[in-house]
């Protein structure tokens, strides 16, 4: 605890009283105010004990995640706020400089230009000059038509043609990378890698190569991970498409933005072309009082169809989401994103599995990740990162100290696991059960059933 007298007499108050919020509460802010990260961290995690939805502990906590460099915490912290409409725009700053901390510049952009358009006050220059490219060079001028106005077609590469924001990638991963799942993984070698890799065989009943699945589940639980194992296992492009890369203020830009990501795909197949937070780009439409955001989505799904049968083949569009339910339901029509994969929270042997790769480049005394599986239950991939790198940081601690590495070791893990909370999970499943047991007619989150119905 910091030596300092006002603050020690709040923390006595607070340790008199534990369950008064509001001083528990003050005491983390004027913790976090004057720089004491980890004991401003550990008071935000003690109020938010007391008020678990509560906002303004929420953006505090990821605030001390932000400044101690947890950056993948933070976001975890924040992933509850950020999938409600109208979340707080202090919520989006903190996200988005929590993803430029990871290197993620397009989403950090997206976050950040949204957030102080609802609030100018959190505008931050110096912040918003690292997201902003430089400048597109001036247009090249095009020779005057000679025999009248005519519509030309821009060849793609010509600057005339709509340029994608979104970059071609490739992915190191497979699925031997990917942890349990077998279940997802079977689904996706079926749907998406079977019909490029044993072409001839599919042919024969009439199968084309190509499609789509989306992805949806719990916050963390790898579906980024998945998108980018598939493209590594089928040895594909991959295409990785962040909201910054497609929205834009015009009106009529998000479409051709979106027309270009296509057409990138389609010149650089076999393709995956992977959409994460696909809810905000193919929304309800009946949700939407604008017309030129419900023509964004009129826009995908003639995208998804294409202009003939052939034009998507060889592109594999994986989609994900935290929020189905949110998704447009001509999304599910047969062709387009016509299978719903759930990615459940691993189970303990994949939380064991998720923990050996995790800890596989890093120096180790004998490891028993079971024993640390069975104390982590509810946790998903992100949990587990965030309890592998706390343990990694306070045995660089000891290793600095000492002057040589130190293995890491259960009792590490086990003592992290101790210190971090699961994140997303039993949110995420408490909205889950209200769709499934009140808004299911149709069938289509059946598969939601036996979780829901379980002990989350």
């Amino acid at each position: 605890m910091p030596d300092d007298a006002g603050l020690q007499a709040l923390r006595e108050a607070a340790r008199l009283s534990p369950d008064n919020l509001p001083l528990r509460q003050h005491l983390a802010g004027q913790l976090l105010a004057r720089g004491y990260l980890a004991d401003a961290e550990a008071e935000f995690r003690a109020a938010l004990v007391l008020s678990p939805k509560n906002p303004e502990i929420i953006t505090g906590l990821a605030e001390a995640f932000v400044r101690q460099s947890a950056y993948g915490s933070a976001l975890a912290a924040l992933e509850p706020l950020l999938a409600e409409p109208g979340y707080p725009p202090r919520a989006g700053v903190l996200a988005a400089r929590a993803l430029a901390g990871e290197g993620d510049l397009g989403r950090a952009a997206y976050r950040y230009f949204e957030a102080i358009s609802r609030d100018p006050a959190l505008a931050d220059p110096e912040f918003a000059a690292r997201l902003n490219p430089p400048p597109a060079p001036p247009p090249v001028p095009q020779p005057p038509v000679p025999h009248g106005p005519a519509l030309v077609t821009p060849q793609p590469g010509s600057p005339l043609a709509p340029q994608s924001n979104a970059e071609v990638q490739s992915s190191g991963l497979t699925f031997a990378d990917v942890a349990g799942m077998e279940a997802v993984k079977e689904a996706l070698r079926v749907k998406l890698l079977l019909p490029i890799q044993q072409p001839d065989l599919f042919a024969a009943f009439g199968k084309r190569a190509g499609g789509g699945v989306l992805l949806y589940g719990p916050p963390g639980a790898g579906k980024t991970h998945l998108a980018r194992a598939a493209a590594g296992e089928l040895g594909a492009a991959f295409v990785n498409v962040g909201l910054a890369d497609i929205l834009d203020m015009y009106i009529g830009s998000s479409e051709r933005n979106l027309h270009a990501t296509f057409d990138l795909a389609r010149r650089n197949r076999p393709c995956v072309l992977f959409f994460d937070e696909v809810d905000a780009l193919a929304a309800r439409r009946s949700d939407m009082r604008q017309a030129h955001t419900r023509q964004l989505v009129n826009q995908f799904l003639a995208e998804l169809d294409g202009v003939d049968q052939n034009a998507n083949e060889g592109v594999l569009v994986l989609a994900a989401t935290n929020a189905p339910w949110y998704v447009d339901a001509a999304f599910r029509r047969p062709g387009r994103l016509d299978q719903p994969v759930f990615v459940p929270p691993p189970d303990a042997a994949a939380r064991a599995a998720i923990l050996r790769i995790l800890c596989r480049d890093k120096p180790l005394a004998e490891m028993d990740f079971d024993a640390v599986a069975k104390v982590t239950e509810h946790f998903v991939g992100a949990d587990l990162k965030g309890v592998v790198d706390r343990a990694v940081e306070a045995k660089l601690q000891q290793s600095i100290s000492a002057g040589r590495p130190i293995p890491l070791s259960t009792p590490d893990l086990l003592a992290a696991a101790q210190s971090v909370r699961p994140t997303a999970v039993r949110e995420w499943m408490a909205t889950a059960r209200n769709y499934v047991m009140h808004a299911n007619d149709s069938g289509a989150w059946d598969e939601l059933m036996p979780w829901v119905k379980g002990k989350w």
